[in-house]
């Protein structure tokens, strides 16, 4: 059954990428072309649900699948076009999916491959799994291409399966990513809660009630809500809402916190950010969704949270947060990630694990950057990767840990205790920590892998470069 249902998978997403290379060689890009094949997927499961199973189509008449199916040339693009226009409107779980939605293949044939290479298919028929693994295969596919720009939605899901399985979210418990992307934290989340109970309410609050996401892109939440539909969450009313979390405090507060907020500055247009719930302000991205996420926490809630090194050392602002942080919050942990694992290039991040409520004793340190590499063409991180990091945290109790650095014995070991009273004496209270020798030099990288950080360095000089230019123009003689 498994090898059906993989051979199943591995021929649609071949089918799938096939059609996305014919229409990127007429300019139909990767992004677009996924978001239309979302809104129509969407159409054909409901036909199949109304044909096959004899339910109710959730699709206003008029507007559904068999409206589309017979039509050519600009008949069919003007019906798609009215279609989605509708759809947008809906409330519940088909607003979601279509918000602001709009056609992307204006042209009639192109638009008519796709809807027919959707048509060959049963998609109701495939387990929740297999059709939620298409889906997720043709996400990460996207935002493996750097022209799209999609891999700043994205977190390597070999560390989001290594922040799951030591934070253990409980199938009581309700689990929110304000920065959601596609939903893979919420994913990941939902795989590790849904074997905890066969209880009839615990599931149905788990698919319901436990998932929360928020993402500020229209484009993206119509793929996270597609996501979770196709795993069997939120077929009613999509836990995904598009709206700016930094806007304002939160409504509910919950038990877990998932996230790799986005890095860099606040877009700019955005609304400013004036809440009274915050300790400082501040124009860091990352700060703010740090500081979002102390507010979003019950006491005793938990968190795991992606965020770049300045969160780490930066002053003024970035250090009044660190100190209420180790005042308000049990920050028990950081792991170090290396560059090279984030489709954005260059990256350098840490994980900060921490629990709302209790102030910090001490701080463990997992050093998985220095002298690690990995590419994301190569050489990419895996979760047997991460092993040595999860059994050294000790979810089972982490007042029990044990260090693996030893000054004499073993003074590059990754696993390392610091005090908190030495880093409230350290220069802005930095939490940037490191103590491995650093070892490893070009010579110890292979031609594909120094070909692809060449390739990486030389995209950041030109991202670089044209930002300049961006900005010189804009500067009047």
């Amino acid at each position: 059954m498994a090898t059906q249902q993989t051979a199943t998978e591995q021929s649609l997403i071949k089918k799938v990428w096939q059609l996305a290379d014919v229409l990127a060689g007429v300019g139909i890009g990767y992004t677009d072309y996924i978001t239309q094949l979302t809104y129509l997927l969407f159409l054909k499961m409901d036909d199949e649900s109304t044909n096959t199973f004899g339910e109710t189509s959730a699709i206003p008449e008029g507007y559904r699948w068999a409206d589309l199916i017979d039509l050519d040339g600009y008949d069919l693009t003007e019906q798609y076009e009215r279609t989605l226009s509708k759809l947008s409107e809906q409330e519940n779980l088909i607003g979601t999916i279509y918000t602001k939605a709009q056609n992307k293949i204006d042209k009639p044939v192109y638009l008519k491959k796709v809807i027919s290479m959707i048509n060959e298919e049963n998609w109701l028929i495939m387990d929740g799994d297999v059709k939620g693994a298409i889906y997720e295969n043709i996400l990460e596919k996207n935002g493996s291409d750097k022209k799209s720009g999609a891999g700043q939605y994205f977190t390597p899901r070999s560390l989001i399966q290594a922040m799951v399985d030591v934070t253990r979210p409980q199938i009581t418990e309700t689990v929110c990513d304000p920065a959601c992307g596609t939903g893979g934290f919420l994913l990941a989340a939902y795989d590790y809660m849904k074997s905890q109970s066969q209880d009839k309410t615990k599931r149905k609050f788990l698919r319901e009630e436990a998932l929360h996401g928020i993402d500020n892109t229209a484009l993206v939440v119509t793929l996270a809500s597609m996501n979770l539909y196709l795993h069997g969450i939120g077929t009613e009313r999509s836990p995904i809402l598009c709206q700016d979390s930094l806007e304002k405090a939160p409504d509910k507060l919950v038990d877990v916190v998932l996230a790799n907020p986005p890095f860099g500055t606040r877009p700019a247009g955005s609304v400013e950010i004036n809440r009274d719930d915050f300790y400082t302000e501040t124009s860091n991205n990352q700060l703010n969704f740090l500081q979002h996420i102390m507010s979003l926490l019950k006491d005793g809630g938990r968190a795991a949270v992606v965020l770049p090194d300045n969160v780490l050392f930066e002053g003024g602002s970035g250090e009044i947060i660190r100190k209420k942080l180790l005042e308000d919050f049990n920050l028990h942990t950081i792991l170090r990630l290396p560059t090279g694992i984030f489709y954005a290039n260059g990256v350098k991040a840490n994980v900060l694990f921490f629990v709302k409520g209790s102030k910090t004793n001490s701080i463990w340190y997992y050093d998985y950057r220095t002298n690690i590499k990995h590419t994301l063409v190569t050489k990419k991180m895996t979760r047997a990767n991460l092993d040595d990091f999860v059994a050294c945290y000790n979810a089972d109790n982490i007042d029990a840990r044990n260090e693996t650095y030893n000054a004499e014995t073993n003074p590059n070991g990754r696993w390392r205790k610091f005090d908190v009273e030495d880093i409230l004496r350290r220069d802005k209270t930095s939490l940037d920590i490191t103590w491995i020798k650093q070892t490893s030099d070009d010579a110890d990288y292979t031609l594909p892998e120094l070909m692809e950080i060449i390739q990486e360095k030389s995209e950041n000089i030109k991202t670089a470069v044209d930002e300049l230019v961006s900005l010189l123009s804009n500067i009047k003689e």
